[in-house]
């Protein structure tokens, strides 16, 4: 409580400009609030204020730790108000990009329920499966998959994803399902092009490694290759968050669940890890309740 009281006595000495603004301020007297900016100086070791009779200025100690203070009675503000009276609404801009197809169906949903609990909020949502660089675009948060690359990044891992290999029951039916990834030349492999592989452990040593495939169909979207997988034209290689419903509901089957690679994470993406706004703060907790609890992307 007294490490409370100086910070509160430093901040509003700081910004009124004298011990007599400060002391107005927090109901005490001058001779208080220099008692507690006395004491804060001596707990760290450092001169923080130049008082002279006329007025105050920040040494550049001071300075530096004014910015901190400030934003640390902010967040207690902000977490006291998020605990009272029904929570916290914010407001203001908020820029997020993720991935084109991952962001339709599973970002999309959560945006819209996040600013039904924030209607002062205005939100710009950026679909692409484009890089986007975040500072340069002034993204406020990017969803994305897999790897992080950047390290100036600061990166919050909301949840796992894996990918299977998936057909339906009636390609099955017709053509047998692959029982080790050697097989998969005996299949038609949907695939997003032939530069691209697909990532199984191996039947030997169980690394993972990537497999070319072939088949009579290709394209760059991958909404496309989900809809000829359930016309039965193919195995398609699959991530979980696309083809969890129709696992579960019996429309496609999973194949080679034994050599399924390690998931993939889902991270939030930030450009800096100091002072993040509450409103993205906020929405990064929204996304992990979702995906941290979601099944659609577990093991086939």
């Amino acid at each position: 409580m007294d490490q409370l009281k100086q910070i509160e006595a430093f901040v509003n000495s700081a910004t009124r400009g004298s011990l007599s603004a400060a002391a107005r301020v927090e109901g005490v007297t001058p001779a208080v609030i220099g008692r507690r900016l006395d004491a804060l100086e001596a707990r760290l070791g450092v001169k923080l204020l130049l008082r002279t009779t006329r007025r105050l200025s920040l040494t550049f100690e001071g300075q530096s730790f004014l910015e901190e203070c400030q934003r640390i009675l902010t967040d207690l503000v902000n977490a006291e108000t998020a605990v009272s009276l029904g929570g916290l609404r914010v407001s203001g801009h908020l820029k997020i990009s993720a991935p084109a197809g991952f962001g339709r169906k599973h970002v999309v949903p959560l945006v819209e329920s996040y600013m039904h609990e924030h209607p002062e909020l205005r939100i710009t949502l950026d679909l692409s499966d484009r890089l986007v660089d975040l500072l340069n675009e002034g993204v406020d948060c990017a969803v994305r998959i897999g790897e992080m690359l950047d390290s100036s990044l600061v990166s919050s891992k909301l949840g796992e994803m894996r990918r299977a290999v998936v057909a339906s029951p009636a390609y099955i039916d017709r053509n047998g399902a692959p029982a080790t990834p050697a097989d998969l030349h005996l299949h038609n492999c949907l695939s997003l092009g032939q530069q691209r592989g697909w990532l199984l452990r191996d039947a030997l040593d169980g690394e993972v490694v990537s497999i070319k495939v072939s088949g009579n169909f290709e394209c760059n979207d991958g909404a496309v290759l989900h809809e000829w997988a359930l016309a039965g034209k193919g195995l398609a290689w699959r991530s979980m968050w696309e083809v969890g419903t129709d696992l579960a509901s019996g429309r496609l089957v999973s194949v080679l669940d034994e050599y399924t690679a390690p998931p993939m994470g889902i991270f939030a993406i930030f450009p800096q890890r100091k002072h993040l706004p509450l409103r993205v703060r906020l929405f990064v907790d929204h996304l992990k309740k979702a995906f941290g609890d979601s099944v659609c992307w577990s093991a086939a």
